[in-house]
């Protein structure tokens, strides 16, 4: 008996419907889902008859909890090229999404992190729905928030998207809207209507404001004033000494989630949002594939993913341990060009 598909492609009246399809590993996004994905989007985006774009994920747990980790890990241990490939056609896949030419309608249902975010925020209409968990954990593993999170983190309202960037918190639907990510909240239970008013033809934002509701307060706000006053500061040291001199509990909560970061990702992650908030998409994407390279070369991603998803000690030997260890010179090694090496587009 052969396996499903781990994406599935549908054309249904109108609409074009991707599915990611694993549901066992929350839909974490593979090489092969990559390579399907590009050329099928590109059809539809040929074909009159399509004239929109569904993306979701099979089953009720996640969207897509990101990329598949352990399969980077295990490749870049070994030296094999399909680490760098991965992320290249990745990159590739999320330019094309952000500026494809018809409606791309991401139903954000469940967690939704990673390389999932990549082929869901940056489509045009992102629908959040009760059981949304949005996170850019990746300096808790060691790497920085990519698939375009160069771009749309510093186009957050104020310093929500350093925070979001350097913290990983954990945002539902309500949170999603507030700070730009998500566009409007659908029930889960209203997808099945949304997806039908689509395929029959109606347009998005007829079908949308029809079954559109109030996703409630985002508790967001509540901290706005902090988070700005905190994260507009000069640097990641400058970030920490000002939550530490804060003492509010909620400040208190930051700085001990920064500490347990690594610090190599941190100083990157700052330096990424600030430049990102002056570059196009594309040049986004070009940067964020040097500081991939690099991180791939380097000890913390490596060190992140043994702790967090293989040993599961949750206690990471970062390298170098502390802020104050990092150099300037180390940080800006992560930003060199790439040379012949740097990522092109179709």
């Amino acid at each position: 008996m052969s396996e499903e598909p781990e994406v599935l492609f549908e054309r249904r009246g109108a609409a074009g419907i991707v599915t990611l399809n694993r549901p066992k590993a929350l839909n974490a996004l593979t090489l092969g889902m990559v390579r399907a994905m590009h050329p099928q989007l590109k059809a539809w985006a040929a074909d009159d008859a399509v004239k929109l774009v569904i993306v979701e994920g099979a089953g009720e747990k996640a969207f897509s909890a990101g990329g598949d980790i352990r399969a980077l890990h295990d490749w870049g241990k070994a030296g094999d090229r399909n680490v760098i490939d991965f992320y290249r056609e990745e990159y590739r896949l999320n330019a094309y999404i952000k500026a494809y030419p018809k409606p791309y309608v991401a139903l954000m249902n469940g967690i939704d992190m990673g390389g999932g975010v990549g082929v869901s925020v940056n489509g045009s209409l992102r629908v959040a729905t009760e059981k949304l968990t949005f996170a850019m954990p990746e300096t808790g593993i060691g790497l920085f928030p990519d698939v375009g999170g160069t771009f749309f983190l510093p186009r957050c309202p104020g310093e929500i998207g350093m925070f979001l960037g350097l913290t990983g918190e954990r945002l539902k639907a309500a949170d999603a809207i507030h700070a730009g990510i998500a566009d409007v909240y659908v029930p889960s239970a209203k997808l099945d209507a949304l997806k039908a008013r689509l395929a029959g033809g109606e347009a998005v934002e007829v079908a949308v404001k029809a079954l559109a509701e109030d996703a409630g307060a985002p508790s967001l706000a509540e901290h706005r004033a902090e988070i700005d006053r905190h994260f507009s500061k000069g640097s990641v040291a400058e970030i920490v000494a000002s939550l530490n001199a804060d003492g509010g509990e909620w400040a208190q909560k930051v700085a001990a989630t920064l500490a347990g970061k690594s610090p190599t990702s941190l100083l990157v992650t700052y330096r990424q949002i600030r430049e990102g908030a002056k570059l196009s998409f594309a040049e986004c994407m070009k940067l964020e594939f040097r500081l991939t390279n690099r991180f791939m070369r380097g000890h913390d991603f490596y060190e992140g993913v043994r702790a967090i998803i293989i040993d599961k000690d949750q206690a990471p030997k970062w390298r170098p341990a502390s802020l104050g260890d990092v150099s300037a010179q180390d940080v800006d090694a992560y930003f060199a060009s790439l040379g012949a090496d740097e990522l092109t587009f179709d």
